[in-house]
């Protein structure tokens, strides 16, 4: 009976390897297997700002390697709370680490602007096909003007400076023969008119145009008491994903640029949406 137990195992485990090796089953690294029982109380990647620079490990604990540091005012996505004391988190360049998730060096984004509190996952419905490779086509014609001089009230007949509203403009004109609004509160009239329009930074998906007040001081206290529904918008830009904006602001700012979603540019923030549905 023993003998014959034996030799069960042992066949279980020769087929078990040939599965593996054949690949019929991929086997699961330790890291891995330790990560998926971790207490994860978050169930979809939500944003968060960093409030001061801290380090992000290659496991959660004080004894983990150092990936980087990440800088105040940068964006991240938190994948996971894994424990009381860590995030699970991606850069906007891509790099998955742990980080801690004490309020003094990381505020989850809720609302209108920056803070810690409650996070609205961010949507995990895709686009169509179409609708993907339409909105890729736009941000590659954007990117193509990187560098382009800013000028304000520029010529919607040229390309060779833009102010904010002029370069959303040109790019859906380049990519998709489309022609918005000529300024900023228009643009953004068209896009509550088409119903897409919301006012939590976390549910804004790749390519949705995004709204902002004006400039009223870096601190989030700043803004307090201000009606955002009502405030006038001054700037529009167009969001990448991973707390990335591209857009063109200032002549000192070097024209056309790409930005992290910083607290300030948080603050102002009134509300977006796609264009292309």
């Amino acid at each position: 009976m023993i003998k014959s137990h034996k030799q069960l195992t042992a066949s279980l485990l020769v087929s078990a390897a040939l599965a593996v090796c054949l690949g019929v089953i991929s086997p699961q690294p330790a890291a891995a297997a330790s990560l998926s029982s971790s207490s994860s109380v978050t169930a979809s990647a939500a944003t968060a700002i960093i409030e001061s620079s801290v380090r992000l490990r290659i496991t959660p604990s004080t004894s983990g390697t150092v990936l980087t540091y990440l800088k105040e005012g940068e964006i991240v996505t938190i994948l996971e709370k894994t424990n009381s004391y860590w995030y699970k988190v991606r850069t906007a360049t891509g790099t998955v680490g742990y980080t801690s998730t004490g309020e003094q060096y990381i505020s989850l984004i809720s609302g209108n602007g920056g803070g810690s509190g409650t996070v609205t996952p961010v949507p995990t419905t895709p686009a169509t096909p179409s609708q993907g490779n339409t909105i890729e086509s736009v941000i590659a014609a954007g990117m193509k003007y990187l560098g382009t001089p800013y000028e304000f009230g520029s010529s919607r007949s040229n390309t060779n400076t833009f102010d904010c509203s002029d370069f959303i403009r040109q790019m859906f004109l380049d990519a998709a023969n489309f022609k918005l609004p000529a300024d900023s509160r228009q643009q953004g009239d068209w896009v509550k008119q088409k119903g897409t329009a919301v006012t939590n930074i976390s549910a804004l998906k790749r390519g949705d145009l995004m709204f902002f007040m004006d400039y009223k001081g870096s601190s989030a206290s700043a803004y307090a008491g201000i009606d955002k529904s009502t405030a006038r918008i001054s700037h529009v830009a167009i969001y990448l994903g991973n707390g990335q904006i591209l857009h063109t602001y200032s002549v000192a700012s070097g024209g056309v640029r790409v930005d992290n979603l910083s607290a300030s540019w948080m603050n102002r923030f009134l509300f977006g949406g796609s264009v292309i549905r």
